[in-house]
């Protein structure tokens, strides 16, 4: 008898899929008309089959799609008012304002402790600081809130770059790919550091 397992993954992850295409309109959608009743952060129950899909979708392309829709969860702190302080935190750190953007974010980590994101923000700002021990601490936080932050990982991977451990840098990048095996950047990385450390001795 054929196994089933295969089919139902299969069409688990096409729903998901299809999910991830629409969702980007629709929570901007719902953001449009006002705050969301229900926080819609790391804890937000579509977060469960969407990296169940991340982690089977064949293409590319389509975990592009799913990655988008989890960002977009990660970001929005179900609050008009977290909202505001995540927006002009990212404003300002584009803007490379990174002080102001540390301000922000902080203020928001101070509202809103238990929001993931907003202690990634502050690690990528202090990662932009070079305060690495400080990007650090805050992603050792976002993990603890959210162990599948391929995008806290990734940052961790860049600070072992940056110190030099290049064998450290590829075992976190290859966490990274155990969550999100589509992850351009950290493909990219885990290439090019194996290929760096092959035949040396680690």
């Amino acid at each position: 008898m054929r196994d089933a397992a295969p089919e139902r993954r299969r069409r688990m992850v096409a729903s998901v899929m299809r999910l991830a295409r629409t969702l980007a309109g629709a929570l901007l959608a719902v953001s449009l008309a006002g705050p969301m009743s229900a926080v819609a952060d790391q804890r937000d129950p579509r977060l469960e089959d969407l990296f169940a899909a991340l982690s089977e979708v064949p293409d590319p392309e389509a975990a592009l799609g799913i990655e988008a829709a989890i960002w977009r969860i990660w970001l929005d702190g179900g609050d008009s008012t977290l909202n505001e302080l995540m927006g002009r935190g990212i404003v300002a750190m584009r803007a490379n304002r990174f002080r102001d953007a540390a301000e922000r974010f902080t203020d928001l980590i101070l509202a809103a402790p238990m929001f993931a994101e907003a202690w990634n923000k502050r690690a990528t700002v202090y990662y932009l600081m070079g305060r690495l021990e400080d990007s650090v601490r805050d992603i050792e936080r976002t993990l603890a809130l959210e162990p599948r932050h391929f995008g806290a990982i990734s940052g961790m991977g860049l600070i072992f770059l940056q110190r030099g451990d290049e064998k450290g840098a590829l075992d976190v990048f290859e966490k990274v790919l155990e969550i999100h095996p589509h992850a351009r950047g950290a493909k990219l990385h885990v290439r090019r550091l194996r290929e760096r450390l092959k035949g040396r001795r680690i």
